[in-house]
């Protein structure tokens, strides 16, 4: 998944990750692939994009995937788009990479 690290931006409380969703999908997976063009890493969730549950679930499973709690995990832009910008606080960019790489 090369360029993945174009994906991810360091932040005063943390790292913010730009990701395109897929919500409604058979099997949730993070990371989905990576986008070059936008520079945004995939992420499917099973949720429907009804009443914020893909957006729950999106934090879940990013909270899963990185080994962080929930509380960690917010959305900070897009919450009502496939484009989203997700702040993980306590955490480097390069612990994030080396976990989404390794």
């Amino acid at each position: 998944m090369s360029g993945i690290s174009e994906a991810l931006f360091e932040d005063r409380n943390g790292t913010v990750i730009a990701i395109e969703v897929s919500a409604g999908g058979k099997k949730p997976t993070f990371p989905a692939g990576y986008n070059a063009w936008r520079k945004t890493i995939g992420c499917r969730v099973s949720a429907p994009a009804l009443e914020g549950r893909a957006n729950k679930a999106v934090i879940e499973l990013i909270s899963d995937v990185l080994g962080t709690p929930t509380a960690s995990v917010s959305i900070i832009s897009g919450a009502t788009s496939s484009h989203k910008r997700v702040l993980v606080t306590g955490m480097s960019r390069n612990e994030i990479l080396g976990r989404l790489e390794g």
